[in-house]
């Protein structure tokens, strides 16, 4: 397993769904409510580990989003970000696209521009640790369409920053369609277009039917569920569409659907067999602070779980770039060092 690690971790790769506030560590969490006089209602870092407890993604999003409140200064979302991207560093991630959550900050009073300012600190250090890093703004699909365009409205000034948009938070009663003209619109800005299609929810295979042909994304965050739909992934073969799944989360947000079982799965078996059908799958870490594994972690699970062998691996990191919003230019210089590693 050390081995394996040392292997893994060395692999040239790149995280591509990572929500920044899900990087939110206890010890971290900690010293903001200190810096800012928050009271959390917990005074030691057992106590906040303690919380982060959860059983699916509505009981997991009810301790996500109050948490937040400890995110107030410039300084404070850039000591978020950058404890991130070293630890991505560490994981030999070389490319970060990451999210982040307007909404949850400015709906309490933090100005969009404090929130920006202060990733996008971050974000220019990144070289300095050897990551190239961006950033990718993910509405709150249980908001209004109309505090998504808003939103988006308040983010153009600010469009050399930030790659692309994303859609995430519950998933319940708030389809896609729900937001197509807000990612019309993003579109005409020249953003690059990513939505959540999370595991095993109501209609999912609708969802990820509706994202793929009327709006048109070049990825979809979890999205495993397409094995239900051969059509539809064939289509996200051919049009070269990628799958940012995290293993790991995924085992916190569903059951086995054996009932004689109750025990948590991965989505394993369904992450392979769409690597090994030629479907530019990529892994993730997801809320890494929360599900309690970062990248490699994550490549670990899987690997242990379905025996992945190394070509499984490097294929895996190789979807990662190619799926990337990098420029050809330095996702071909990339790819080149992934090809040396691998012949290594």
């Amino acid at each position: 397993m050390s081995t394996d690690r040392e292997f893994i971790t060395g692999l040239p790769k790149a995280e591509l769904h990572l929500h920044l506030e899900g990087t939110l560590e206890p010890e971290l969490k900690l010293e903001l409510a200190r810096r800012n006089g928050v009271d959390i209602g917990q005074t030691q870092i057992d106590e906040i580990r303690a919380s982060y407890t959860f059983t699916d993604l509505t009981s997991f999003l009810a301790v996500y989003y109050p948490a937040m409140q400890v995110l107030v200064t410039e300084q404070d979302f850039h000591d978020l970000a950058i404890g991130y991207l070293r630890r991505a560093a560490a994981d030999g991630v070389v490319h970060a696209e990451m999210f982040f959550d307007p909404q949850a900050h400015t709906d309490r009073g933090v100005a969009f521009s404090t929130v920006i300012d202060g990733l996008w600190s971050a974000v220019q250090e990144a070289p300095d640790l050897g990551v190239d890093a961006s950033l990718i703004m993910c509405f709150l699909r249980d908001l209004s369409a109309e505090s998504a365009m808003e939103t988006l409205e308040a983010s153009l000034p600010y469009r050399d920053r930030i790659v692309g948009v994303g859609l995430d938070s519950d998933e319940r009663d708030n389809p896609p369609e729900k937001f197509a003209e807000v990612f019309a619109r993003a579109r005409e800005a020249g953003y690059r277009l990513t939505m959540h299609c999370d595991i095993d929810q109501a209609d999912s295979i609708g969802h990820i039917g509706t994202v793929v042909h009327q709006i048109g994304v070049s990825r979809i965050d979890h999205g495993t569920n397409i094995v239900e739909d051969p059509q539809l992934v064939d289509e996200v073969r051919r049009r070269g569409i990628g799958l940012t799944c995290c293993p790991i989360s995924n085992s916190f947000v569903t059951l086995n659907s054996t009932p004689t079982s109750s025990e948590p799965m991965m989505k394993g078996r369904e992450i392979v067999d769409l690597l090994r059908d030629g479907v530019k799958v990529s892994l993730a870490s997801d809320d890494p602070a929360y599900f309690g594994g970062y990248l490699v972690d994550n490549f670990l699970a899987l690997s242990e779980e379905m025996d992945l062998s190394r070509d499984d691996l490097v294929q895996l990191a190789r979807n990662s770039l190619e799926i990337s919003w990098l420029d050809e230019s330095r996702k071909a210089e990339l790819l080149g060092r992934l090809d040396e590693y691998a012949a290594r």
